[in-house]
């Protein structure tokens, strides 16, 4: 599970309205049959237009300044392997949206009108999308970057020679284009083997959640910020140690668990949240942990770790050895796991 909480983007040319990113998430609606249309929907409520939600969100700003933000974005991807275990995509999507929040909301340390604040003191609205395209960030695009470069020069060259600024052999340089096409290392098989570029549909189900929050709950009255600048903390108020802020921790962990227990989702310790935290925090507990999996389990997260790749240069240098080791160590487990037929890969 993969889940961001992103601030709404202001100055500059940025709107301060909400309808620019409701205008983003209707993309997949374009060209669709009033029946094949995807709408938003909130807590308790289904086909909620666009419109109807940039209006909610707009006019739930009281006393909030130009230069805060008035809505924040959440956004949900759950992995090809969690995707599996939905049995009808949409409304479970949708079921598990709604759980979500409740957790959302009990994240929040502090209370509205002396009680604690709950999924019907927030204002949001979400959006199922079912397609991602390639980033130019993404590894894919920036690994095939070399192959574009060259192809995109002889690209150049061919239209200069056609128009008789430029020498050269044609033919030659189109041979050359469809080598280079052919060897760049990413291709997609969903568009008959094609070099995977910027822009293209990436296969498979890429399903995922936008969900919008409007920054101030729904009487318009409290500001509710999930942002880092108020993340969790403990204050002294009047001779007493109170919590505060929005607990992201807690939120995350929570929103895993709630996924796990709706769905009935056995995760590996690979994919979890607090394998996250194992890595960053303190890589040799991480790698400790790995290699104490059961064989089966560890062939599994060995098999996660290698599709999704390893950010090793995330590491303290200091610990680099001791992670590189554990690497080969681990390896040599998996692949006495995977040869042993204890899990088929």
């Amino acid at each position: 599970m993969y889940i961001t909480i992103t601030a709404q983007k202001l100055g500059g040319d940025y709107s301060q309205s909400a309808a620019d990113f409701a205008e983003y998430l209707e993309k997949e609606n374009q060209g669709l049959e009033q029946e094949d249309v995807e709408h938003f929907f909130n807590q308790y409520g289904d086909e909620i237009q666009a419109k109807d939600v940039v209006k909610e969100i707009d006019g739930n700003t009281a006393k909030l300044k130009k230069k805060e933000p008035k809505f924040y974005s959440i956004t949900v991807s759950p992995s090809k392997h969690e995707l599996k275990k939905l049995q009808n995509n949409s409304e479970d999507l949708k079921k598990y949206t709604r759980a979500i929040m409740r957790d959302y909301a009990a994240s929040f340390n502090r209370e509205i009108n002396g009680k604690p604040i709950t999924v019907d003191d927030i204002k949001y609205f979400a959006k199922i999308e079912y397609q991602r395209t390639f980033k130019g960030t993404d590894k894919q695009v920036k690994e095939n970057q070399p192959f574009a470069t060259k192809i995109l020069q002889l690209k150049t060259d061919i239209r200069k020679i056609e128009q008789g600024q430029l020498d050269g052999n044609i033919k030659k340089m189109k041979s050359q284009i469809s080598k280079l096409e052919a060897e760049a290392p990413h291709q997609s098989r969903s568009f008959g083997r094609k070099r995977i570029v910027q822009g293209m549909k990436k296969a498979g189900n890429q399903s995922h959640i936008h969900i919008i929050v409007s920054r101030k709950d729904a009487s318009n009255s409290v500001s509710l910020s999930p942002g880092s600048k108020y993340k969790a903390s403990e204050v002294q108020m009047h001779g007493k140690i109170v919590k505060r802020g929005f607990d992201r921790d807690a939120f995350f962990t929570k929103a895993e668990s709630t996924f796990d227990k709706t769905f009935g989702y056995k995760r590996n310790y690979a994919e979890s949240y607090k394998s996250k935290k194992d890595f960053i925090k303190n890589p040799k507990l991480y790698f400790t942990t790995l290699l104490g999996l059961p064989a089966s389990e560890k062939a599994i997260a060995f098999n996660i770790i290698s599709k999704s790749g390893l950010p090793i240069l995330n590491i303290p240098t200091s610990q680099t050895q001791l992670v590189l080791k554990a690497i080969r160590t681990l390896k040599r487990g998996v692949d006495v796991a995977i040869k042993s037929g204890s899990i088929g890969i």
